[in-house]
């Protein structure tokens, strides 16, 4: 009887220490980390940011070398969109949307050059800029045929070309809608499926921490760009200034040379020259004060151009903290819920444990005293 006993309580013993590992709680953040197919999207997309910007800046330089202002003008807008427009498109919350929204710009700008509305936009210069387009879009999918299948590979190069064509671009400002959703209902994948997770806290911050760095890389060349294009489209025309001038200093030449060769006449060419020059030296100081108040008004403009991109620039850090504080207190909330879940999936279960034990401790030797009482009793009235 005192060995049952004994071997009953270690079993409960046992069973409670198996109980007890539930205790072991592994609070998890509850948001998965990216899949190493969209970090390499991402890292192939950024990476190609860079070849982007190069391959643009370089022709627009070749064609702003012409004198033509216009082709001037043309250049620096293409190079100013280009790369703002490429700039959102990369750094999307979503490595596929980042990928399929480059890759369809890439070949809205390819076709815009090689057969829309731009073809001849840039002159005799337009077949370079036509090439370098169709070299970066060759480039990027490169780049996409090493990380997706065949299969895949060529049903978005089929969808690309389709949006191209159905989603022309009509200027330099390259006005356009994002092709995620068309993309989504393209392959006929719901949302949910194409974005699974935003991925851990470091890859959130990695990721916002490479969009710090780039606007701050690209900012800088943005401004000057289009303090370059304001001021080769302002009206500030020096030639008339300089023009004057030059009629100015040839006749003081021509008044010297006649002072010294004949003096005597220097009292009536005094009051004649005053007489002369007088009209002109009023219509000098009226362009003068004209040229000034212009380049008062263009200097005003060129201020209030900088002060909007500065509060641009702001309000853009502004929403991406905003964003990134939501993103996480989302992370802090799904943590919390989560471990209050498995908190109380482990209480459920040690209640348990503690019921069999109880059962198994108290009521089971009593049950058995019972009967084996019965039995003795029963062999008793036997003999």
């Amino acid at each position: 009887m005192g060995w049952l006993r004994h071997s009953l309580l270690m079993c409960s013993v046992a069973l409670m220490l198996a109980g007890c590992s539930l205790l072991e709680v592994k609070l998890e953040s509850g948001i998965e980390p990216l899949p190493a197919e969209q970090l390499s999207m991402r890292l192939f997309t950024r990476e190609y940011a860079n070849t982007f910007y190069a391959g643009v800046e370089h022709s627009a330089d070749v064609v702003l070398a012409s004198d033509d202002v216009s082709l001037k003008s043309q250049a620096l807008l293409w190079k100013i969109n280009a790369e703002q427009v490429l700039t959102q498109t990369i750094f999307q919350v979503s490595p596929v949307a980042a990928m399929v929204d480059t890759w369809a710009f890439t070949a809205q700008m390819a076709a815009y050059f090689e057969s829309g509305y731009g073809r001849n936009l840039f002159g005799d210069h337009s077949e370079l800029v036509a090439q370098t387009s169709q070299d970066l879009l060759a480039d990027y999918e490169r780049r996409m045929r090493g990380l997706l299948s065949e299969s895949e590979f060529s049903a978005n190069q089929t969808f690309m070309v389709q949006y191209a064509n159905e989603h022309p671009l009509f200027d330099l400002s390259f006005a356009r809608v994002s092709a995620f959703s068309g993309w989504l209902a393209y392959r006929n994948i719901s949302e949910q499926e194409a974005i699974k997770t935003f991925g851990s806290v470091p890859e959130v911050m990695t990721d916002m921490s490479e969009r710090m760095a780039m606007l701050a890389s690209q900012t800088p060349k943005l401004l000057g760009w289009k303090a370059e294009l304001f001021a080769l489209n302002s009206n500030i025309n020096s030639s008339e200034v300089n023009q004057t001038l030059k009629q100015i200093s040839d006749t003081s030449a021509k008044f010297q040379t006649l002072m010294a060769q004949s003096p005597q006449m220097m009292s009536q060419l005094a009051v004649d020259m005053r007489q002369e020059l007088t009209p002109l030296l009023e219509q000098l100081d009226a362009s003068a004060e004209r040229n000034m108040a212009q380049l008062s008004v263009e200097r005003q403009a060129l201020e209030l151009l900088v002060e909007r991109e500065r509060l641009a620039l702001a309000q853009l850090v502004e929403r991406e903290r905003q964003a990134l504080v939501k993103d996480a207190d989302a992370l802090v909330a799904r943590t919390v819920d989560q471990a209050f879940e498995q908190l109380t999936q482990v209480l459920q279960g040690l209640i348990l444990y503690i019921v069999l034990f109880l059962l198994v401790v108290f009521f089971a030797p009593l049950g058995l005293g019972v009967w084996l009482g019965k039995r003795m009793q029963t062999k008793n009235n036997r003999d």
